[in-house]
């Protein structure tokens, strides 16, 4: 194994010759500087570098990778080309790239967040007490446990009411999942994440991208991570302390965190995921998360600047649809993070379209 990735997910990304010509075609000549700017996937981006400066030695990169932040604010100023991100772009993101260009940033997505290894953009995974009877929800349901009623919510930078809904919705005790007998007007008590990336992603695909949260939400951050306060020596506001001290020993609780947060903690249970609208409950499972049909797993994404109905610069193309081929993806195993499915690769060449 590498980065935690099996080997055999490597080997058959490289052998998968079909669609890899499709992905990258020839080009005659290929020169000149992409400027990178945002984080570097644990070195993913220098490998994808290298490698795509071996089959074009005309071009060369320039880049200052220090975070995710940087990224977006890259372009906006003119001094990135691509820009590396572990999310989906903020408010401010939005409304800068508009309003100095009129029209909006386009993307592909090019991995996929880690189940459990730690540190590649995981995506969340709800967990209540190993008492409780419940298996699963749907993101609607799940909207309802830890969201409130809302005018609206964000799309982009538009406040829509669309994504908007009443307190009717508002689910509050256990007998509203339908749970059963001394369950059943017990209230639900929610914890997850505090500000951070991850509480973004989970407001975006859980909450209509609004902050209207249940009003007993108990918030933590990651343990371990820079977010911790110096002076919380025993990382009480931890997810760890919160999972071991607070849902472990709370039957009627719920709480969403990621995998690596929960290693090794008893008396927790994860449960299964369906998507809006409804469908199938998925289990969070490196599996699940490999072919993304976990409703919650997270992107990664590289933006660029391209005006509507204009070609992009072949080079920069040229990268984006290397990143893409067999060879990228198993550039990404390698890196920790997960490679795209067959399916949404395709979708991603598709939107390199003008």
């Amino acid at each position: 194994m590498r980065g935690g990735v099996p080997l055999a997910i490597m080997m058959s990304l490289l052998l998968a010759g079909a669609g890899s010509a499709a992905a990258a075609p020839a080009q005659d000549h290929l020169e000149g500087v992409i400027r990178i700017y945002g984080f570097g996937m644990g070195g993913v981006v220098e490998s994808w570098e290298k490698g795509f400066e071996a089959l074009h030695p005309g071009v060369s990169f320039q880049n200052t990778l220090p975070t995710s932040d940087a990224a977006i604010p890259g372009l906006v100023t003119h001094v990135a080309d691509l820009g590396v991100d572990g999310g989906e772009p903020a408010i401010t993101e939005e409304l800068s790239f508009f309003e100095t260009r009129g029209y909006h940033e386009s993307q592909i997505v090019v991995a996929s967040g880690a189940y459990d290894l730690e540190g590649r953009s995981n995506g969340p995974v709800v967990f209540v007490n190993a008492k409780n009877p419940l298996t699963h929800l749907t993101i609607d349901q799940l909207d309802g446990v830890f969201g409130s009623a809302r005018t609206g919510g964000l799309r982009g930078f538009v406040w829509t009411p669309k994504d908007g809904r009443g307190p009717e919705k508002d689910i509050r005790t256990w007998g509203q999942l339908g749970l059963k007998g001394a369950w059943a007007n017990k209230p639900i008590q929610t914890y997850g994440h505090a500000a951070s990336g991850t509480a973004r992603f989970f407001q975006l695909k859980v909450l209509g991208n609004s902050d209207k949260w249940n009003p007993n939400y108990k918030g933590y951050v990651e343990t371990g991570s820079k977010q911790i306060d110096p002076d919380d020596k025993g990382q009480t506001l931890g997810a760890r302390y919160m999972l071991t001290h607070e849902l472990a020993r709370d039957p009627y609780g719920i709480a969403w965190t990621i995998m690596s947060q929960a290693k090794g903690i008893k008396g927790l249970k994860a449960i299964a995921l369906a998507p809006r609208g409804g469908g199938r409950a998925v289990a969070p499972s490196r599996a699940s998360f490999q072919d993304r049909s976990y409703p919650l797993v997270r992107s990664i994404y590289i933006y660029f600047d391209r005006a509507p109905g204009k070609p992009l610069d072949p080079k920069l193309e040229a990268f984006l649809r290397y990143v893409l081929t067999p060879e990228g993806q198993a550039m990404v195993a390698a890196g920790g993070y997960l490679p795209l499915p067959a399916a949404t690769v395709s979708e991603q060449l598709g939107s390199l379209a003008p």
